[in-house]
């Protein structure tokens, strides 16, 4: 026979909906929808190296930074937050 199963309890919460939702959904009203994609690598490779000396050569051939800890990168560089200056806003 299958243990009987409990009825379950609603999980307790710092705030109530009630108390946190509204205040932005007011100033939220009317925005665009923003959907950020994940930029998936079209091939990945693993390049094994057998000395320090072999690496800084290949490094410097694809003119990135590269130490025994790095686990991957992107070729060319991905420069992060390139886009962090942009901003949208209402022409109104």
């Amino acid at each position: 026979m299958p243990p009987k199963k409990l009825p379950q309890k609603p999980a307790e919460t710092l705030f109530q909906p009630d108390d946190v939702l509204p205040a932005w959904r007011d100033e939220w009203q009317g925005m665009p929808e923003f959907v950020q994609e994940k930029i998936e690598p079209y091939a990945t490779i693993t390049v094994r190296f057998a000395n320090q000396e072999d690496l800084a050569e290949f490094a410097e051939l694809v003119n990135q930074r590269l130490t025994n800890r790095t686990k991957s990168i992107w070729y060319p560089e991905l420069i992060r937050g390139k886009h962090a200056n942009k901003r949208y806003r209402d022409e109104s």
